[in-house]
């Protein structure tokens, strides 16, 4: 884990001992992989620092150096602040981890949509006179629940976009579909598109978009027909854990666009842990994400261990 702390709109970090091979500009390029139009602005404004001193972007850094970045910029925010209630499971200078409750978008639609979870983020951050920039990193359908990470500035969130892309933020979701699925793991790779009768659905397609599922059993409930699933993705798709356990006649429980004959308030999907490097702090990061419905639609197990 890296020495690092925040002053004003400064980023500091204390180069350690494996950076010693990198310069400042190597260190944008190659290791962050930073957008090339935000690196060649620090360069130009020569506000990145070494010791107090503009930084020489060539000569390589030296263990022990204080390199200073203007990370913490003002911004104008670009959504409305909402009060809500909204769980923040993890937060640094950098990020943030929300637990989205169901039936509430991910982020707003239409400009007169104010009351999505990026809304109720955007109001935590303004009670702390932290506003500048939110921005979410990925999202969750309106009527799943779960873990979704935002960027608190632009290098974060260019970073962690890259990462999600590169398939560095690890996603585990919890699925109960309808029926017994017997094998202990497998595998689903069938292409999803658009189902050209129906504006919404998604339907596994030869000429849609690559998809793969990996999925896990924890366990068949006999008295409710159903199988409780770990699923990890390889791509994320529009509704891909949905569309893929319903080609294999396995729709989720409640999940009534899909096919779903049983009853329940809501699909039952859970995205419960997030897992990456911290791209600032090099800090493992490991978020569970809580159930939040009421009443329950999962059956009641010990989650932290699946």
């Amino acid at each position: 884990m890296l020495k690092t702390r925040k002053i004003g709109p400064r980023f500091e970090i204390t180069v350690p001992s494996n950076w010693q091979n990198y310069t400042v500009e190597s260190l944008f390029k190659d290791f962050w992989k930073a957008p090339k139009k935000q690196v060649h602005e620090l360069r130009m404004d020569k506000d990145v620092l070494i010791n107090s001193l503009p930084a020489n972007w060539t000569i390589p850094l030296k263990t022990g150096d204080l390199l200073s970045i203007p990370l913490f910029q003002k911004e104008i925010p670009t959504v409305t602040p909402t009060d809500m209630e909204i769980e923040i499971l993890y937060e640094d200078d950098h990020l943030l981890i929300a637990n989205k409750p169901a039936f509430m978008d991910t982020h707003p639609n239409t400009d007169k949509d104010t009351n999505s979870l990026l809304n109720g983020v955007a109001f935590h951050l303004q009670a702390k006179g932290e506003l500048n920039y939110i921005k979410h990193i990925h999202r969750l359908d309106r009527d799943t629940t779960g873990a979704v990470v935002f960027a608190k500035h632009r290098m974060s969130g260019a970073i962690l976009d890259r990462m999600l892309e590169e398939r560095l933020i690890k996603r585990t979701y919890l699925a109960l579909v309808e029926g017994s699925i017997k094998k202990g793991n497998g595998t689903i790779a069938q292409p999803i598109g658009r189902d050209r009768h129906h504006p919404t659905r998604r339907r596994v397609s030869p000429n849609g978009q690559s998809a793969v599922t990996h999925y896990k059993r924890i366990d068949y409930f006999q008295k409710k027909n159903s199988t409780l699933l770990s699923c990890q993705l390889d791509t994320g798709r529009t509704h891909q854990i949905r569309v893929h356990f319903s080609s294999i006649g396995h729709p989720l429980v409640g999940d009534q666009l899909y096919g779903s004959k049983q009853k329940a308030s809501r699909q039952a999907l859970h995205a419960i842990r997030i897992e990456f490097l911290h791209p600032f702090t090099e800090e493992s990061i490991s978020c569970f994400a809580p159930f939040n419905d009421t009443p329950a639609i999962f059956p009641e197990i010990d989650y932290q261990r699946s």
